[in-house]
């Protein structure tokens, strides 16, 4: 299925809560508005039958330096098509729903967006750090984290 094919199925039912963004470099994605449609809309693109995204192939977080994305790259296996999906989220409260109770692989990937970026994800099972020690000051992905001079007596040398 086509992405064009895919997105007007999906606009039947979510059209004020998404957008188009068919960049020239990039695979083409829809962007979702409302951050709090994310869940049903993953819902429906997990069920619906003519989609069935089965696979959650990856969750990345992006630091904007005015905000902060998070970008889901789906697959289907047995349609064997993809979509991008897109939530730009606010630097004060970056918050968006775990995805870990349609897909168990989101676990620890939405750990590794939180370990690394800061984002909170809502309901999710076990979000704790992932990467770096449980009491590590900051998030270093972030464009604006400054590195701990120390850490448990030890000089941090970069």
């Amino acid at each position: 299925m086509l992405f064009e094919e895919i997105v007007k199925i999906v606009a039947e039912k979510f059209d004020d809560a998404i957008s188009i963004q068919n960049m020239e470099t990039l695979q083409p994605r829809l962007l979702i508005e409302n951050k709090e449609v994310l869940l049903k809309l993953a819902t429906f693109l997990f069920s619906d039958e003519r989609l069935y995204f089965d696979n959650l192939v990856c969750i990345t977080a992006l630091d904007n330096e005015d905000s902060f994305e998070v970008v889901y790259q789906l697959y289907s296996y047995p349609h064997e098509h993809a979509l991008t999906l897109a939530v730009v989220l606010e630097r004060e409260n970056p918050t968006v729903f775990s995805l870990t109770s349609i897909w168990k692989a989101a676990d620890w990937h939405e750990r590794e967006a939180y370990d690394m970026i800061g984002i909170q994800f809502e309901n999710h099972p076990d979000l704790r750090r992932l990467l770096m020690p449980a009491d590590w000051e900051g998030f270093p992905l972030r464009k604006d984290y400054e590195t701990q001079e120390n850490y448990h007596g030890i000089k941090v040398d970069y």
